[in-house]
C-alpha cells in the first residue's frame, strides 16, 4: 500500500511536469517571460529530494501506514482534489516555473478567488501529510522546513513579477475594497 501511494504521487507529478512543459511552450509563444529562474533548480532538487527521502526513510525503517491513516489519507486526498482545482482554474497559465504573460489578466476563479497562492498551500500540506501518513517523520520535518525557505524566496519573486507586468496588484486591491 505504501509503495502504491508513492508510485501514484510520483506518476501524478510526472504528468504535471508534462503539462507544465506544454503550458510553458504556449505561454512563451504568447510572449511570456520567466522570473525566478535562478531558484528553480533548487525547487526541483527539493521536490526530487523529498521523494527520495520519503522512499529511503520508508524502506529503512520499514514502518507500516500510520495508525492515524483513516484521518491522514482523506486529508491527503482532499489536498489532491484541491491541487486539481488549482491547476484547472489556472488552465494554460499553470506552471511549475514562474512564467509571466505581460498585460494578462490574473486568474481570479476557483480557489484563486480567495487565496493568492493556493497551490503553494497544497504543496505545504502534501509535504507534511504524505510523510506523516507513511511515518517518515524526519522527511516531514526536514522538507516542511526546506519548503518554507523555498516559498520565502519564491512567493516574493512571483508577486513582484506579477505586480510589475499584470493587473495583479489592482485585482487584489479590488478584493479588499469594500465598495
Amino acid at each position: 500500500m505504501i509503495y502504491l501511494i508513492i508510485i501514484l504521487v510520483v506518476v501524478q507529478r510526472l504528468a504535471e511536469l508534462i503539462a507544465a512543459k506544454r503550458n510553458e511552450q504556449w505561454m512563451r509563444e504568447q510572449g511570456a517571460f520567466e522570473a525566478g529562474a535562478s531558484h528553480y533548480p533548487y525547487m526541483l532538487a527539493l521536490h526530487i529530494g523529498f521523494f527520495l527521502s520519503l522512499l529511503a526513510e520508508t524502506l529503512f525503517f520499514d514502518r507500516p501506514l500510520s495508525p492515524f491513516w483513516p484521518l491522514l489519507l482523506p486529508l491527503f486526498l482532499a489536498a489532491q482534489a484541491f491541487r486539481i482545482w488549482c491547476l484547472r482554474s489556472l488552465g494554460r497559465f499553470w506552471n511549475t516555473k514562474i512564467l509571466i504573460l505581460p498585460d494578462a489578466e490574473v486568474v481570479r476563479k476557483g480557489p484563486y478567488k480567495w487565496i493568492k497562492h493556493p497551490n503553494y498551500l497544497v504543496v505545504t500540506v502534501e509535504l507534511l501529510i504524505l510523510p506523516l501518513l507513511l511515518q517518515a517523520y524526519a522527511t516531514a520535518v526536514l522538507f516542511s522546513l526546506l519548503n518554507a525557505v523555498m516559498l520565502s524566496v519564491r512567493i516574493p519573486v512571483e508577486e513582484k513579477a506579477l505586480k510589475g507586468s499584470t493587473n495583479y496588484k489592482e485585482s487584489f486591491e479590488r478584493q479588499s475594497d469594500p465598495g
